[in-house]
């Protein structure tokens, strides 16, 4: 395999490049592990859900999916209540049309 950042060749099992010191993208970094505290923070917030996965999807990959799961799920969830809702007026304002306007 290449090193990512200088190019040269190195070993397969390598987690660090012997010529530049640069972390060899397959590996996963000293801090990466699954966050379920990233994973809520992209559920609130899946802007910021989506944005931390792109910048850790080649870093911290176990973090990155955490991140996008939350981000995901927030915007399933969000886009179900909108439809949900929009279901519920219309179905409030039929009822009133139905019955003579509600006067």
């Amino acid at each position: 395999m290449f090193c990512k950042n200088c190019g040269k060749e190195i070993d397969d099992k390598a987690e660090i490049c012997p010529n530049c010191g640069v972390r060899v993208k397959g590996s996963s970094g000293a801090g990466d592990a699954p966050s379920a505290g990233f994973g809520v923070l992209g559920f609130f917030f899946p802007l910021i859900g989506l944005i931390l996965y792109l910048v850790w999807k080649s870093d911290f990959p176990l973090k990155a999916r955490s991140c996008g799961k939350g981000a995901l799920i927030g915007v399933i969830v969000y886009v179900a209540f909108v439809i949900l809702y929009v279901v519920a007026i219309f179905g409030i304002a039929g009822c009133i049309v139905a019955s003579g306007g509600g006067y």
